[in-house]
């Protein structure tokens, strides 16, 4: 019988027998591993959490699809790599996409289109965002057993592109082009606190502190006793933000400018450190000094480190201010300012790996919608690496990394009267992982 037929092309052959191909198989999805995000949406509830803050204005009796199901979809749809809505008039269909959100994968109806998408993204308004905002930290703070001892908090901004005339699209000089400027912030272990989106130019001392402010109550409002340190980059460390940390008891440790006056501090310092390291070259020769320095814009003296660093492509000196009144400046230094440049990865993590720049709408208010939609994601990830064994490399390794290993699995779907049967294939190379972290999320079973 000849298996020819158009639907099928033909590939080289291989050890002298032909090579068919086609799309006529079983009921298949090439990303069945969306159902370890599944059991962490439905556990944790992100997108009610979201869509709780949504007043809808359909009529309840023509609704086919929930907000919380639309805000599920599209998360999901982030976190596999489907950033562009459009991709929805394929994944409507998709039955790992339909199990996860709890639609059976063959009578199950189809999902939501990209206009019911773009509708969800464009509907809140910015009394509904500040809500959101107040669920993500709610969210944030209730994914601790225990309320903390402490927890450190890394400040940053980073650029968006813009699409086109976008509201609250800037020219920034830096990068010679139009766009965003979003203020995000991580805690220590890489967990996103919140976003907010803004023109693409340098937050100012006012602006930063009113936004700590509000940051900050939140956070209070769950955690009274825990104790909060801020850490950030020398264009943060302004006065405003110094005394609203002295006034809500926050510890901090900033990057500071250089300028003169902190250059004469420490010029005995440089000259010496060049001095020894001419005597004996090596790779790098790192010195440090504390000392009380006030800014003439300042309230009051404050503890500033200074690192003094020579190798053979020259001097290099850094300074940090710190209301931390132990530990030697060394150790503040390399242990605790340093560890804030992990902050960068995490947003480069969100950027890169989830399209979290993808703020393309025309209304500034859909894209804060999407800042908040890509963070849910994030959410979604993060979690998934942290149920990870402690000592594998998957702990650390990057969403990309996670998504193509754990994510993009073939799977036959088989839907019967009483079960739905997924099939995975018997080769899989992340077989004992995925088995562990199935079997780490697995609901609880009925009695």
């Amino acid at each position: 019988m000849d298996v020819s037929t158009p639907s099928r092309l033909c590939l080289s052959p291989v050890d002298g027998k032909q090579v068919l191909l086609g799309f006529d198989g079983a009921r298949m999805s090439s990303d069945a591993g969306l159902l370890l995000l599944r059991e962490i949406e439905r556990r944790e509830g992100l997108a009610g959490c979201l869509a709780t803050c949504v007043k809808d204005p359909r009529a309840p009796a023509r609704v086919q699809h929930s907000l919380e199901e639309i805000i599920r979809f599209r998360i999901l749809m982030i976190a596999a790599g489907y950033e562009d809505a459009n991709d929805a008039a394929d994944l409507r269909h998709d039955p790992s996409f339909k199990l996860a959100l709890e639609r059976a994968s063959e009578s199950g109806a189809a999902l939501c289109s990209q206009p019911t998408i773009s509708r969800m993204e464009n509907l809140p308004d910015v009394r509904t965002l500040i809500r959101m905002g107040r669920e993500m930290v709610r969210f944030y703070c209730q994914s601790f057993p225990r309320a903390p001892r402490q927890i450190v908090l890394d400040i940053d901004d980073t650029f968006d592109a813009a699409y086109g005339h976008q509201q609250l699209r800037l020219f920034n000089s830096y990068y010679d082009e139009y766009g965003f400027q979003p203020i995000v912030v991580f805690d220590g272990e890489g967990r996103l606190v919140g976003a907010q989106l803004r023109p693409a130019r340098r937050p100012k001392g006012a602006e930063i502190a009113a936004h700590l402010r509000r940051l900050i109550r939140q956070i209070r409002r769950f955690w009274p006793k825990t104790e909060i340190l801020l850490r950030a980059d020398s264009h943060y460390c302004t006065p405003q933000v110094l005394d609203l940390c002295d006034g809500l008891d926050l510890l901090y440790v900033f990057g500071l400018s250089k300028n003169t006056r902190l250059a004469a501090h420490v010029l005995p310092l440089e000259a010496s450190t060049a001095e020894r390291y001419a005597r004996s070259p090596g790779p790098t020769l790192r010195r440090f000094k504390t000392f009380s320095y006030a800014a003439g814009s300042w309230s009051k003296p404050r503890r500033v480190i200074a690192r003094v660093e020579v190798s053979f492509r020259g001097r290099d000196t850094r300074y940090i201010v710190t209301n931390l009144e132990g530990g030697r400046g060394k150790h503040l230094y390399k242990r605790l300012y340093s560890a804030r440049g992990q902050a960068e990865n995490h947003i480069k993590g969100w950027k890169t790996h989830l399209a979290a720049d993808r703020t393309s709408c025309s209304k500034a208010n859909a894209n804060q919608m999407r800042l908040m939609l890509h963070g849910c994601a994030y959410w979604l990830w993060w979690t998934l690496r942290a149920a990870c064994p402690k000592r594998s490399p998957w702990r650390h390794a990057q969403f990309d990394t996670l998504r193509l290993h754990l994510l993009k699995l073939a799977a036959t779907i088989v839907e019967k009267k009483t079960r739905i049967i997924i099939t995975l294939p018997a080769c899989c190379p992340r077989r004992k992982l995925l088995t562990l972290l199935f079997r780490a999320l697995e609901p609880p079973r009925p009695a």
